[in-house]
């Protein structure tokens, strides 16, 4: 328990550390670094909105062929 605490504390640390320097480091300036992290995040989630609707459409369609009724072949 200790040592998974400690690990978890150290990754925490480390991430906040590193987020810290990137945003000091970077050569775009808060309101263009949000900007451009907002546009990325739309994006990103308009991929995945797009990508559900296909496999939702393709899932629909496998159920459809599911539901319908067997043509027997005598």
């Amino acid at each position: 328990m200790n040592r998974t605490f400690n690990f978890l504390l150290g990754a925490l640390i480390g991430g906040l550390v590193g987020a810290t320097v990137a945003i000091l480091l970077t050569p775009a300036s808060g309101e263009e670094l949000r900007s451009q992290m907002k546009m990325r995040a739309d994006h990103i989630r308009a991929d995945v909105m797009e990508a559900a609707a296909e496999r939702r459409a393709e899932l629909e369609h496998q159920l459809a062929a599911l539901r319908a009724p067997k043509k027997s072949k005598t």
